[in-house]
């Protein structure tokens, strides 16, 4: 699979055996990068399938070798965040996304500054999915995150293998894969008191996509094996 990160353009088709660019893509790789016909362009279907593929005329994509496939690595990461201010929930997908993180989950809390609408909630998870398409292209990804909202904090806090991100909480572990992290506001009592494990990010108080991002980053390299569990070290 090395062959993907040395291809300069990474795209997702929809399916491996017959790929074909949707009419962004093609306009993105025709009009912006330029590409001209015979350049390289690596393919992913989002469940962990690649193929190399040649840029052809009009824009098609002409198949260039066989379609290999990548075991999702395990255990699932999932990480969820109340929505902010601006563009940062943007920003927080995107970078959860190219570290590898399997599901990013909107979160209603009680004291969160920004409250979606559930009249508009659709029209935002539509730009979230966007942008971790984009991620996963931008990455030479396989897997495609899945981006779900908006759920009640109760009903993630309910669930086995999950933490609360608190200062002072237990070192990150991937026998909790799934963190929570609080809203601008805080978390509520309510919810502090809720019957689930903390984990810690560090020493000061983190922004909430910032917390998000630092939870994601932990969890991949604890289940890359680029760091090891605190009891280990």
């Amino acid at each position: 699979m090395a062959g993907r990160f040395s291809v300069a353009v990474h795209v997702v088709v929809a399916d491996l055996d017959a790929p074909a660019l949707d009419p962004a893509d093609a306009h993105h790789l025709s009009a912006v990068l330029r590409l001209r016909p015979g350049e390289a362009v690596g393919v992913t279907d989002g469940v962990g399938g690649w193929r190399p593929c040649r840029f052809g005329t009009g824009a098609a994509l002409d198949p260039d070798g066989e379609v290999a496939r990548e075991d999702r690595p395990g255990p699932p990461l999932t990480i969820a965040l109340a929505p902010v201010k601006g563009d940062r929930p943007e920003w927080a997908v995107q970078k959860l996304t190219e570290v590898g993180v399997d599901r990013i989950v909107l979160m209603q809390t009680d004291r969160a500054v920004v409250r979606w609408g559930h009249d508009r909630a659709g029209s935002h998870l539509d730009r979230l999915r966007k942008v971790a398409r984009q991620a996963v292209m931008q990455s030479r990804g396989l897997w495609l995150p899945e981006v779900a909202g908006l759920v009640p904090f109760s009903s993630l806090a309910t669930g086995e293998g999950v933490a609360r991100a608190a200062v002072g909480g237990s070192p990150p572990s991937l026998e909790r894969a799934t963190v929570l992290v609080g809203p601008e506001g805080g978390w509520s009592p309510a919810e502090e008191a809720a019957a689930v494990a903390t984990v810690g990010l560090g020493s000061q108080v983190l922004r909430s996509e910032t917390a998000a991002v630092a939870a994601g980053v932990l969890l991949a390299a604890l289940r890359s094996g680029l760091v090891v569990p605190a009891a280990e070290a």
